[in-house]
């Protein structure tokens, strides 16, 4: 028998692409599987447009078959199978691809599903075989051809016995090695998991003789071994199916399974797109995060599917960050697929499906939060911050899209509340959207300043989140409304006559002043009387863009960089109407030295109200001491 030659290109691009097409070795079987899936769709056409075909689509399945003893993986099929002359330019010459002109030459007559473009498909099989056998017969002919090869070398075609039309691959495994187990694709269940994993929702049955186990003897917990042939895949994708038709149990049942999460979804998005590139969309917002959801090897992507056979895993491209949380999958037929059928030719593809899915996202959000507040609230306790550094991020780039899906604690309120709904309470006369920020609501309370505007009548956001404030920075403003933050020092609140008699205040007490700010050195910019305060004698406020808790994130940032720490530049404000004050001034005249102990002791009071550290705490307390005795 006279061994045949592959074409000198032929040979380098079987060996490419053995070791660099595919990256995943498991791929074999899915290109396998999808090759026996055309034959049995040609076959199918024929039978619906020519008369002398008497079969119909119930008649048609795939057979997988693992034999350990003999090293031996089959995929066997029913299809149209192949003539010799078919054989030798089909199998003979690498990329030549029956599947791709039988597809062309359809379009004109009939939409068909053929998933093979490329004819490369076939040849995945020498990267986990030493040799590779097909016997096929093609329908309605007599004689059966079987083709061989061990690669590269060449190959061999003779005639052979088959009983009935169609194909039957078989692979000689290579042995196992120390960093390769080629023997486990001959686990049943190792194949099992394949092909739920790719080939999930070919059209016809993909069958298996699997073992199983059932109990012989109750009594003796005896059990026996017994052989019983499976369906492995599920045929008929979901996101198929006319979703008026599926229960809401089915679509949380297929997200538990796809996508391991034991609770139900919050929302499913599941639509069919049809124009310049047509696909179904079955998409799942979680209400819980992942236990890695915020880690940094997190990875985000929905499943790409190929006309129900999947491509990718995970693609990255089909979500923006800051909707990450989303899990799913993309089914289209018009993608344009490299030689490996891994990755994509086109990104304009794909990023006009990413644009549509991000629209879909956000529009299901809103609608979420507008009807079913508690599970939108419940949801956001999960992703409230990774849509928060959505807003943050790229300067801001998404905020209009995002702005409104957030939510912030609040002073007068039981529940988070949106921008929006914040600022429709707004009196007529308050021009600004007044905020906090801190580790808890209730320390947020405690602050000084908090009390001084919630006194006045207005409303503040409370920040818990060390993202929040950065995103408010990022927005400048909402509805027009600037964001001002009450521990700031450019808080303005008073009236005309409250800032001439602040500003003498200041004025005729500028000794004491600059004393105590001598007092307590680079510890604050500045040293103020101030009308904002109650019940409180002193809080610290910040000056200019960097705020105490900024500051507090930052350098938390820095991971402990002395030279990449940053400062806020505060300001100790004392209460002029504060009995403090009054004991400041008389002690300025008779006692400076206890004058420079008091700012030391306010400054450290100030520090641990607002929520900072104290810069030497064996002092402040040595000072509160000496008070006491």
């Amino acid at each position: 028998m006279e061994k045949k030659q592959f074409q000198a290109e032929s040979k380098k691009l079987l060996d490419l692409m053995i070791h660099s097409i595919y990256t995943n070795k498991e791929i074999f079987l899915r290109e396998l599987i999808s090759n026996a899936s055309d034959a049995i769709d040609k076959l199918y056409y024929r039978s619906l447009t020519d008369e002398t075909v008497k079969l119909n689509r119930g008649d048609f399945l795939i057979r997988l078959d693992a034999d350990r003893a003999a090293g031996t993986l089959t995929i066997q099929d029913n299809g149209c199978g192949m003539t010799q002359e078919e054989l030798e330019s089909n199998l003979g010459v690498i990329a030549k691809s029956g599947s791709l002109a039988f597809k062309a030459d359809m379009e004109k007559k009939e939409d068909i599903d053929i998933i093979g473009q490329f004819g490369v498909g076939f040849y995945s099989a020498f990267m986990v075989s030493d040799k590779v056998r097909v016997e096929t017969k093609a329908y309605g002919q007599e004689q059966a051809w079987r083709w061989e090869s061990q690669g590269a070398d060449g190959y061999t075609i003779e005639p052979c016995q088959k009983e009935s039309h169609g194909t039957t691959i078989t692979l000689f495994l290579k042995e196992d090695t120390e960093t390769e187990k080629y023997r486990e694709f001959l686990d049943q269940y190792r194949i099992s998991g394949i092909v739920k994993k790719y080939s999930d929702y070919i059209a016809y049955p993909i069958q298996m003789e699997m073992e199983q186990q059932r109990l012989k003897d109750p009594e003796k917990h005896e059990f026996e071994t017994f052989k019983e042939v499976q369906t492995l895949n599920s045929m008929v994708p979901l996101w198929r199916k006319n979703k008026n038709e599926i229960k809401p149990e089915e679509y949380n049942a297929f997200y538990h399974e796809k996508f391991y999460d034991f609770t139900d979804p919050a929302r499913v998005i599941h639509s069919k797109t049809e124009g310049l590139v047509s696909y179904d969309t079955l998409l799942f917002i979680p209400k819980q995060a992942p236990f890695n959801y915020y880690a940094k090897d997190y990875e985000k992507g929905l499943q790409l599917y190929s006309n129900g056979v999947m491509i990718m895993e995970k693609c990255p491209d089909l979500l923006s960050d800051h909707f990450s949380f989303v899990k799913g999958l993309v089914d289209s037929a018009d993608l344009s697929l490299n030689i490996s059928r891994e990755m994509l030719q086109q990104d304009h593809q794909l990023k006009l499906i990413a644009k549509n899915i991000e629209k879909k996202i956000q529009s299901e959000l809103e609608k979420m939060l507008k009807e079913d507040r508690d599970t939108y609230e419940e949801f956001f306790a999960a992703f409230g911050p990774q849509l928060k550094f959505g807003a943050y991020d790229h300067y801001g780039a998404h905020k209009d899209q995002l702005q409104d899906l957030l939510l912030f604690r609040s002073s007068s309120q039981d529940k988070p509340v949106t921008l929006k709904e914040y600022t429709e309470r707004m009196p007529e006369d308050q021009e600004k959207i007044f905020y906090a920020a801190g580790e808890t609501p209730e320390k947020i309370e405690l602050l000084p300043q908090v009390e001084s505007v919630k006194a006045k009548g207005y409303e503040i956001l409370y920040l818990t989140e060390s993202i929040d404030e950065f995103v408010l920075r990022t927005f400048g403003a909402y509805d027009g409304k600037a964001f001002a933050n009450v521990c700031a020092q450019q808080l303005d609140l008073d009236t005309e006559e409250e800032k001439n008699a602040l500003q003498k205040e200041n004025e005729n007490a500028k000794d004491l002043l600059a004393y105590m700010k001598e007092a307590l050195g680079d510890s604050v910019l500045e040293v103020r009387f101030t009308n904002k305060l109650k019940n409180y004698p002193a809080c610290l406020s910040s000056e200019g863009d960097l705020s105490v808790e900024m500051e507090k994130t930052l350098n938390a940032m820095s991971l402990g960089h002395e030279d990449e720490k940053v400062k806020a530049k505060l300001i100790l404000e004392i209460s002029a109407d504060h009995p403090i004050a009054g004991k400041l001034k008389a002690l300025y005249e008779t006692d400076k030295d206890s004058v420079s102990r008091y700012a030391k002791i306010l400054y450290g009071q100030a520090c641990l109200i607002g929520g900072m550290n104290l810069e030497n705490p064996a002092e402040f307390s040595e000072m509160i001491c000496g008070l006491m005795v």
